[in-house]
């Protein structure tokens, strides 16, 4: 399938498939509330030593020259809840772009994971308890990752290489690696076209 072949638009929560059942999902209006079973979590390896593959991830198809979107509260306090967007094209090779509480503060970040991961992530702590975006967008056998506050301009991330290829999947991630009875609302899911340049 192609990109042009993939239509634009607000993806509907029934479209997509769990990586792994959430301990509870509610529809809330146009809002899905996604509660996390205690101990998920998506990591392999680096410095840790454990493999993690318990992230609860809604996931639906992603092609090259398109992007795609979701839009959530960060409403987060112990230590690791994590909310945002996974990428996935095999069980160890994976991307969580998101938001996610550690050491007291809230960051931005990507875990790009190919065998093994690495974490990148930026100081966001004026995102807490606020509704925020995450973009990943792929094009020229790159992904770049882009978040910010609702109606704000996006951060930059992180650019990574990801050629193109026809078995990768996307979509809301939600991890609550230390608690039980964390719940995220998810506001919106979409897919659109991929960004045309890197910087503005």
């Amino acid at each position: 399938m192609t990109s042009s072949s993939v239509p634009s638009g607000d993806i509907p929560w029934e479209q997509g498939v769990w990586s792994n059942p959430p301990a509870a999902v509610e529809n809330q209006g146009s809002d899905l509330l996604v509660t996390a079973v205690e101990t998920s979590d998506a990591w392999r390896h680096t410095s840790y030593g454990f493999v993690h593959d318990t992230e609860h991830a809604l996931l639906a198809p992603f092609r090259p020259g398109t992007a795609m979107e979701v839009e959530y509260t960060a409403d987060f306090s112990a230590q690791f809840d994590q909310a945002g967007l996974f990428i996935r094209a095999a069980q160890d090779h994976w991307t969580k772009a998101a938001t996610e509480f550690s050491d007291g503060h809230l960051s931005a970040g990507a875990v790009v994971t190919d065998g093994a991961s690495d974490w990148s992530l930026s100081p966001a702590d004026d995102w807490l308890g606020q509704r925020v975006l995450v973009r990943a967008s792929w094009s020229d056998d790159a992904i770049t990752v882009r978040a910010g506050l609702l109606g704000g301009e996006l951060r930059l991330l992180r650019v990574f290489p990801f050629p193109a290829r026809d078995d990768v999947a996307a979509g809301p991630l939600v991890c609550a690696p230390t608690r039980a009875g964390l719940t995220v609302t998810f506001h919106a899911w979409r897919t659109t076209e991929a960004d045309v340049a890197l910087h503005p």
